[in-house]
């Protein structure tokens, strides 16, 4: 393996070689994620012999694999917002977003009016769904409501929750990657 060899090509040679043994490539295979070929005092986080394979461990997808891990659920596209809401001609059309801290510490929820710039923040414990959806909730329950339009971050899964507890608001999401779509809550 140290001469960039893949476990089918050292199984094709023993065998190639008429060697007094042999042994299968998924043998060599298991051999390497059992962990077997390591050098002993590995650092941690070091996957010893399994980085030297073609593709470094990683597991591959078929072309027509599509990812499903860490996707949420999009209750409406931005395309498909209120025009009042687009010309910012009324209170209670919100950009949510979130600011994060320090990895895997706290973190603040933030809301922006899209007509008056008024700004609304809380900080909470960790970047976690439910409590951004308590914060949601006890940020914007006595403002005016017409539309909030958050990142598409997985803290937002929880938006048929707020949508049930704030009087029907609906959640309007832009397209992945494209922070412009929410300026006034980025610039805030």
């Amino acid at each position: 393996m140290d001469h960039q060899w893949s476990p089918e090509e050292i199984a094709g040679r023993l065998e190639y070689e008429k060697a007094d043994w042999s042994i299968s490539h998924n043998t060599i295979y298991r051999a390497i994620y059992a962990g077997l070929f390591d050098e002993k005092n590995l650092s941690h986080g070091n996957r010893g012999a399994i980085r030297k394979l073609r593709h470094r461990g990683k597991s591959r997808h078929t072309k027509d694999y599509v990812e499903k891990r860490g996707k949420i659920q999009i209750s409406n596209e931005l395309k498909d917002r209120p025009e009042e809401a687009n010309n910012r001609s009324r209170l209670g059309d919100w950009e949510g977003d979130t600011v994060a801290g320090a990895t895997g510490k706290a973190c603040l929820v933030t809301y922006v009016d899209r007509k008056s710039r008024f700004l609304k923040c809380m900080k909470i414990a960790k970047k976690k769904s439910a409590l951004v959806k308590e914060a949601t909730i006890q940020l914007l329950k006595e403002e005016p409501l017409c539309t909030i339009t958050p990142d598409r971050g997985k803290e937002f899964t929880a938006h048929p929750d707020i949508t049930e507890e704030l009087n029907q608001v609906q959640f309007y999401f832009p397209l992945p990657r494209h922070p412009w779509d929410r300026g006034t809550n980025e610039n805030t």
